[in-house]
């Protein structure tokens, strides 16, 4: 077995296995904020064409290198509601803000995602990746 690693260190199309090891799914979406060091959940794809289901912190139990163990079942992921992106928070300020608030502003609450939320032709990727590696 791998030592584990930090939430920072996942990154799409790592598999996702069930309590009881079975593979599930691949991951979609990290959600946290890193520069508090806030690990929120998962969005994983169970499916080549279903939507991702969002699987929260408190339910992944080891993470290891290409690999996330969740704490539940297959039957309890098939509940999980699906994921659904957070609105952006932004702070809007007016026009007469100044360089140095805006610049701060923009650095206030990074977090932790990828710049886009895997296609099709992505998932079939990781789903014959998957397939083929076992």
């Amino acid at each position: 077995m791998s030592d584990p690693v930090s939430w920072f260190l996942i990154e799409p199309g790592w598999k996702v296995m069930d309590a009881s090891g079975e593979e599930i799914g691949s991951v979609d979406e990290i959600v946290g904020d890193s520069s508090d060091d806030i690990f929120n959940g998962l969005s994983v794809s169970t499916s080549l064409l279903g939507r991702p289901r969002y699987i929260p912190s408190e339910q992944v139990g080891s993470i290891t290198e290409g690999q996330v163990q969740l704490t539940i079942g297959k039957e309890q992921v098939d509940k999980l509601s699906e994921y659904e992106e957070a609105p952006t928070s932004a702070e809007i300020l007016p026009d007469e803000a100044g360089a140095v608030h805006r610049a701060e502003a923009s650095v206030e609450a990074p977090i932790h995602a990828h710049e886009e939320r895997l296609n099709l032709l992505t998932r079939t990727r990781h789903a014959l990746r998957r397939l083929f590696n076992r």
